[in-house]
C-alpha cells in the first residue's frame, strides 16, 4: 500500500481552525436563520453563537465561532455581508480583543470533597452561586483555554452539569467590533 503525502499547501488548505467572527445585524425577525444557512451550505457547523442587541435596541451583534478551515471562511463572510439586513462583518484573527466565556458548572461536592474543589474555584477567581449538601454551582468567566482547564480540573468531582456561553468580544481602542 502506497503512502500519499500532502504538500504544505494542502495541508493548509484542509486544515481546519476555530474563528470567530463578529456580524453586526439589523434587529429583525429572520436574520439569524439566514446567516446560520450561509454556514450550513458550506459545511460549518456553528461550534457557538451569542446574539444580544446592541446599544439602541434596532441592531444585534452576532458572535459565532466556527470550525472549518480558512478559504471557505471567506466565502461565508463575503456571503454574508451580502445579506440585506447586515451592517458589517469582521472575522477576529489578528485584531487586537477582550474576548471571555461565561459557564455556570454543577459539580459533585460532598463534605469531604468541597475543600479541594473551593480551592480550585478560589485559583480560577470563580464563584459558587448555590450551595447543597452534595453539589455545588459555580460560575466562572474567561477566555475559551481558562473555562477548558477549569472543566477539566473539575471532571474527577463528577461535573453534573455545565451550561456555557459561548464566545463574546469586542474590538480594543476605538475600533468597532
Amino acid at each position: 500500500m502506497e503512502k500519499v503525502q500532502t504538500s504544505a499547501t494542502e495541508q493548509k488548505l484542509t486544515r481546519r481552525e476555530m474563528h470567530t467572527i463578529s456580524v453586526f445585524v439589523a434587529n429583525k425577525p429572520g436574520v439569524l436563520v439566514r446567516i446560520a444557512l450561509v454556514f450550513a451550505r458550506r459545511g460549518f457547523n456553528v461550534d457557538s453563537l451569542v446574539v444580544s442587541p446592541a446599544l439602541d435596541g434596532h441592531y444585534s451583534r452576532m458572535t459565532i465561532t466556527a470550525l472549518g478551515d480558512r478559504e471557505t471562511l471567506i466565502q461565508i463572510i463575503k456571503q454574508v455581508g451580502k445579506l440585506v439586513d447586515v451592517i458589517r462583518v469582521t472575522e477576529h484573527i489578528e485584531q487586537a480583543v477582550v474576548e471571555k466565556e461565561f459557564a455556570l458548572i454543577k459539580v459533585a461536592a460532598d463534605a469531604a470533597k468541597r475543600a479541594e474543589v473551593m480551592l480550585l474555584v478560589d485559583h480560577f477567581k470563580a464563584q459558587t452561586v448555590d450551595f447543597t449538601e452534595d453539589s455545588l454551582i459555580i460560575q466562572v468567566t474567561g477566555n475559551t483555554e481558562k473555562l477548558d482547564s477549569f472543566i477539566s480540573l473539575l471532571e474527577k468531582y463528577g461535573i453534573i452539569e455545565i451550561v456555557r456561553t459561548g464566545k463574546v468580544l469586542m474590538a480594543r481602542g476605538k475600533e468597532k467590533t
